[in-house]
């Protein structure tokens, strides 16, 4: 399963493919906005608008130090250290995803200012000392881990006390098997899906208390049902998920939308606290 997830991230010389097609679309890299990045770097169910709608919940104070889990190529890491003034440090499993990260900082203006601190590793051996973060953020990460119960302790480590842990996941639903490919998975072997009901007891066993829930299943058919229909009006530019993921991103589209629709997998948002006497 580890290698599976493993070469489902694997995307050599991914920065000179951004380059390409940055230069394609008329854009000079050294001269880019974060939104000129975002049909790359904003990959999860809902864009860049659902992360800042989930943040705002969250109510983060300015300075704060944050963990973007499972960080990609840092999409979300700039993000939030554009629009809340965050400190982040970023973390990502793909050596490929990091390296390019680490350079679309630099395009971005983030490589000098410490604002962004990006290493490779696994969320279930954090490289980072305990009671360090304010929050954890971690978007469409879990369903690529089995020990699930061992990333929540990390998380709880990590977190000083009152630490918020945010979650957008994607988790197991009521309806039919998920179709695939899936921007997660190529196949079920990358797929590590669990029940909300699930989710919820390895978060509650590592100390955390839930203080925010929402179901956003039906809000994240309707975003990939836009995005589908974005596609047959006008085609994808150069800058496109096929980039990241390859030929199996065409077929992303519908299937998400129908897994959605169908239930097969939900989309839940929640927000924990670190309990004091955890």
């Amino acid at each position: 399963m580890k290698d599976a997830v493993k070469t489902h991230y694997t995307r050599p010389e991914l920065g000179k493919k951004i380059r390409q097609a940055l230069e394609k679309a008329g854009k000079n890299p050294k001269q880019i906005h974060l939104r000129d990045l975002a049909p790359v770097d904003q990959l999860h169910t809902g864009g860049a608008p659902a992360t800042l709608e989930l943040m705002q919940h969250a109510g983060l104070d300015k300075g704060m130090i944050i963990l973007d889990a499972g960080c990609g190529i840092g999409g979300t890491s700039r993000l939030l250290a554009q629009n809340f003034n965050l400190v982040v440090h970023g973390i990502d499993l793909s050596k490929d995803f990091i390296e390019t990260a680490s350079m679309l900082n630099q395009w971005c203006g983030f490589a000098k200012d410490g604002t962004i601190n990006l290493k490779q590793g696994s969320l279930l051996a954090l490289p980072y000392p305990d009671h360090f973060f304010d929050a954890v953020l971690c978007q469409h990460v879990l369903l690529n881990i089995k020990d699930k119960p061992k990333a929540f302790a990390e998380f709880s480590r990590i977190l000083a006390s009152g630490g918020k842990l945010i979650l957008h996941e994607i988790v197991d639903g009521p309806g039919p098997e998920p179709l695939f490919p899936v921007p997660w998975a190529g196949n079920a072997a990358a797929s590590m899906l669990c029940s909300r009901q699930d989710l919820g007891e390895y978060a509650k066993k590592a100390g955390f208390e839930l203080v925010y829930s929402e179901d956003k299943t039906k809000n994240a058919a309707r975003w990939w049902e836009k995005i589908n229909a974005g596609k047959k009006s006008g085609g994808t530019g150069p800058l496109n998920p096929s980039l990241v993921f390859g030929e199996n991103a065409g077929r992303f589209g519908a299937n998400m939308e129908k897994n959605f629709k169908e239930q097969a997998v939900l989309c839940v948002e929640n927000i924990w606290v670190k309990s004091k006497f955890s």
